[in-house]
């Protein structure tokens, strides 16, 4: 296993939930990776949203993508811990408005004064299986 399997396998079942720190209290929800490569996993997201707020607060995240497969065996993870960090990069803030302009209607409003775009550009993943149920610490880990 390497970063490249966890980069494909983050691109191939985008949905994912990811987990913030709110104060003392872990907030989960469903998100859509916007993509990975070799820099980091990328999202979009508005300053407006507690999402925005408690990134900015507390940065460390897990994110778990999950192949849902029809037949249980085939059930697989991927489980990344790290830190998402606020992309300063106008380009790229560009390049997100551009790509997810379909959703101003339903907004409201233009995208691109709210709009950010966080990276999970560090930290470690790595892959589950129903074979690892009680085998979790001996787990292959991928530190990027």
């Amino acid at each position: 296993m390497d970063l490249q399997d966890c980069i494909r396998f983050a691109n191939d079942y985008p949905s994912c939930s990811l987990a913030t720190v709110d104060g003392d209290q872990p907030r989960v929800r469903t998100f859509l990776l916007w993509f990975a490569d070799e820099t980091g996993f990328y999202f979009v997201t508005f300053s407006t949203k507690d999402v925005s707020r408690q990134l900015k607060g507390n940065p460390k995240v897990e994110l778990c993508f999950f192949n849902n497969p029809a037949n249980f065996r085939g059930m697989r993870q991927l489980r990344v811990t790290g830190r998402a960090d606020l992309v300063d990069d106008e380009a790229v803030r560009g390049r997100a408005v551009e790509e997810r302009s379909h959703l101003e209607p339903a907004v409201g409003e233009p995208l691109g004064p709210t709009l950010e775009v966080f990276r999970v550009g560090s930290g470690e993943a790595r892959f589950w299986t129903v074979k690892d149920v009680l085998k979790e610490p001996q787990i292959e880990t991928v530190q990027f």
